[in-house]
């Protein structure tokens, strides 16, 4: 058995762990990073890259579709399912050679590849040769897909949202569990490249909305496009030869049907990739899922023997499950490569703005806090409340995308802007707009002085800013449109 010492061992290899190395190195030289699975980060081999090579397909093929609703006409289309897929792979496997080849530039030595297990507080366990002892150590394991065992009759016809991107060809059907953001993103864009779909939930719950009436809006336009049930009655789960065969009461008619389906895609969400560490050993204090508990500004974990006292392990990126997001992972991670090496020093690092986007179409997008959570924090008398519909939205129309609502949510007294959810085109730039003005801590009426182009989609955020002012009582009802709006603004 090798023995080793290092100042900062950091496990994982994908966006929190290479964060964290790249940080603690500019304090530390002796810093390991462990990995003992694919390398490459989720990312890029199965997360938002090859995702979004997929929607780029579906979105391809969708758009030739309406084009009669422009007065063109597109005849002779049809959906080459292996030339979708070795598209989506030939620039996946691109985007994962890119993140290797910069891993290339760590040294060697401080390159550990296999499975790391906590023997005690400061010493780990790598595969069956290597002793480590850390001064300080970073969980950066990341998530994985997980299903309900209700699933498991499909057999080998089950599949995540991992493995759908090593298909060699699109199927002919597939029976979707779960509407969330990776649900409905592979959803949509596996209905638009003309597999015959049904999309099941069970809580009632769509993507990231909490607002009930961007969720029934959502449903509806989605609904219109592929069957969605986000409080399916599924009866029965089977598999028949190569296919799987689920029973469920149909929406709306409440008919009992039977289907016969190519795979069941369980989107069901992730479990953070903790389970093989050992954390009985490390001395620390643990949820009630296991999940160690730890400070969100610090990242660092806490102790087991006293909860109020501070650990030299920190944890960061989709193993702590707060935010399953490759920026959030980036900043997480950064946090605890700085701690790590300055351990026991500890500074509070700065988080960023609560941002989510997900790529359907329309989009659907939160930043900063929901109603409920504003309502919370400041009392449900603070919260004022504006919005706009993208229906009559000049730009939107022009385009043939006029679809969606917005909700944006404000302080009373102060006009302070606090966040909103978003459903509607390209509304992941609208996004990262008011992400920025709550990192500025804007009001609404600065805001509304932000110089607007027309005709573009912003100018439907200055009529919800306008409606939201008026919430404020910090500005007038708009009874109708302004000339200075121009025509659609």
């Amino acid at each position: 058995m090798q023995e080793r010492d290092v100042d900062i061992a950091v496990i994982g290899a994908g966006t929190a762990g290479l964060s964290a190395l790249q940080v603690a190195r500019q304090y530390r030289d002796r810093v390991v990073l462990i990995e003992g699975g694919e390398l490459g980060t989720t990312c890029a081999r199965v997360g938002c890259m090859p995702s979004k090579l997929l929607i780029a397909a579906a979105e391809s093929a969708h758009t030739v579709r309406e084009a009669a609703g422009f007065g063109i006409e597109a005849t002779g289309v049809a959906i080459n399912g292996r030339d979708v897929m070795a598209r989506v792979r030939r620039h996946r496997d691109a985007f994962v050679a890119s993140v290797l080849d910069s891993m290339q530039r760590i040294e060697p030595d401080n390159r550990l590849s296999g499975h790391a297990r906590f023997e005690d507080p400061h010493t780990l366990r790598v595969g069956d040769d290597l002793r480590l002892h850390a001064r300080a150590i970073v969980i950066a394991t990341g998530s994985r897909p997980h299903w309900p065992k209700t699933f498991a009759p499909a057999g080998d016809r089950l599949v995540d949202s991992e493995a759908v991107f090593e298909w060699e060809a699109l199927p002919d059907s597939v029976a979707v569990f779960g509407p969330g953001i990776v649900g409905l993103e592979l959803g949509q864009a596996l209905a638009r490249l003309g597999v015959r779909l049904r999309l099941f939930g069970n809580s009632g719950s769509l993507g990231p909305f909490r607002d009930p009436a961007l969720r029934d809006y959502a449903e509806r336009t989605f609904s219109d496009e592929f069957y969605l049930d986000p409080a399916a009655k599924v009866e029965g789960i089977e598999r028949d030869g190569d296919q799987v065969v689920v029973t469920f009461l149909e929406r709306g008619s409440g008919r009992r049907l039977t289907e016969r389906f190519d795979y069941l895609l369980a989107a069901t969400g992730r479990r953070p990739n903790i389970d093989r560490l050992d954390l009985h050993n490390a001395g620390l204090a643990l949820d009630d899922k296991g999940v160690p508990r730890y400070n969100r500004f610090t990242m660092q974990c806490r102790r087991a023997d006293d909860e109020n006292a501070a650990s030299h392990v920190f944890i960061a990126g989709d193993a702590n499950q707060e935010l399953p997001l490759l920026h959030e992972a980036n900043q997480q991670g950064r946090i605890a490569g700085h701690n790590a090496a300055r351990y026991p020093e500890r500074r509070a690092g700065r988080r960023n703005t609560p941002l989510s986007i997900v790529f359907t179409d329309p989009q659907m997008a939160t930043v900063g806090l929901s109603r409920d959570e504003a309502a919370r924090r400041f009392g449900c008398e603070a919260v004022a409340e504006g919005g706009a519909s993208f229906e009559d939205q000049g730009r939107a129309v022009v385009m043939g995308r006029n679809r969606g609502l917005m909700r944006l949510y404000a302080e009373h007294g102060s006009g302070q802007f606090l966040g909103a959810e978003l459903f509607g085109p390209r509304v992941e730039h609208i996004a990262h707009l008011l992400a920025w003005a709550l990192e500025q801590k804007m009001g609404v009426e600065r805001m509304l002085e932000m110089p607007y182009y027309h005709p573009v989609l912003e100018e439907g955020l200055r009529s919800a800013l306008r409606d939201l002012s008026r919430a404020l009582l910090q500005g007038p009802a708009m009874t109708e449109r302004c000339l200075e709006y121009g025509p659609g603004g």
